[in-house]
């Protein structure tokens, strides 16, 4: 199975960066390639995953059913796509006492997906960059 890993830091504190990057409806913000998010039905158990759809930028017919799976003590999302089967797992890591913060993600994408590795990628170093400063612009607003 093909993988790879990216990180950024971000000049935002963790807790930040969380509120981004843990909520579905904010991806089109600032996950490349997400056009809109449609949220699936609030699970009772708060620690339980949450299904959701995301339709990719430019194919509004196209829905692609996802599940987020939230860990908060841990600082870690994990998000896999229940049609590629692609997963990615998001991980926060409190830098320069909490003032900052290493974002970090490990995608797997299955051998029958293995031609997107580098369009993969591609979205995903966007998709941090966008991530670190839609937090520092959130972060240093208030």
């Amino acid at each position: 199975m093909p993988s790879f890993y990216d990180s950024i830091t971000a000049a935002a504190p963790p807790e930040d960066v969380w509120k981004i990057l843990y909520d579905p409806a904010r991806f089109p913000e600032w996950w490349a390639g997400v056009e809109t998010v449609e949220p699936g039905a609030e699970p009772a158990d708060p620690d339980a995953a949450i299904g959701y759809t995301m339709y990719p930028a430019g194919q509004p017919d196209f829905p692609m059913p996802q599940r987020l799976q939230a860990v908060r003590e841990d600082r870690r999302v994990v998000i896999s796509c229940l049609i590629t089967d692609l997963l990615f797992v998001w991980q926060l890591e409190p830098l320069e006492g909490g003032t900052a913060t290493r974002i970090s993600v490990h995608v797997d994408i299955p051998a029958n997906e293995a031609h997107y590795v580098d369009s993969e990628r591609e979205v995903i170093t966007a998709s941090l960059n966008r991530l670190a400063t839609l937090a520092f612009d959130t972060s240093h607003s208030s």
